[in-house]
């Protein structure tokens, strides 16, 4: 891969009420360069809301890099470093045999996360950490830019 310093990435996603609009956001970091990224859906989920948001930003990236992902979601984490190899291998079936929920954003983000060499950080969501509650910010912006247009 490369040697280069690391892309660092915060995202985050959420609805209010969940299902309901939803928001997401991410802040691209690499070097003194800094990149927000955010936006909505009337209808849809949290997971959903997190797993776009990583997609946007992977999506994002020009070229294969190191990158660190900094999310609140377990699901998303989870979903990368734990559960997702089985449910490629059990065609999109998770372990009671029924189809994996959001399988098309997970293909989605399996895709964006392929040219790169990633390492998923879980935070701790409204625990004061400055870029995940900065990202949490967008994200809520982002949704509430639905309703005020």
């Amino acid at each position: 891969m490369t040697t280069d310093p690391a892309v660092e990435i915060w995202t985050d996603g959420g609805c209010k009420p969940n299902p309901g609009p939803g928001g997401w956001a991410a802040i691209l970091r690499y070097g003194g360069t800094e990149k927000e990224l955010s936006g909505a859906d009337p209808a849809t989920t949290n997971n959903r809301m997190e797993l776009t948001a990583a997609c946007m930003a992977l999506e994002a990236l020009k070229r294969p890099c190191r990158v660190v992902v900094h999310t609140d979601s377990e699901y998303v984490r989870n979903g990368m470093e734990r559960w997702v190899k089985g449910w490629v291998r059990n065609n999109w079936r998770n372990s009671a045999r029924d189809p994996v929920a959001n399988h098309e954003l997970w293909q989605r983000l399996l895709a964006a996360a392929a040219p790169h060499d990633i390492e998923w950080r879980w935070v701790r969501g409204h625990s004061g950490d400055p870029m995940n509650e900065r990202a949490d910010a967008l994200a809520t912006a982002a949704r509430h830019s639905l309703t005020t247009g």
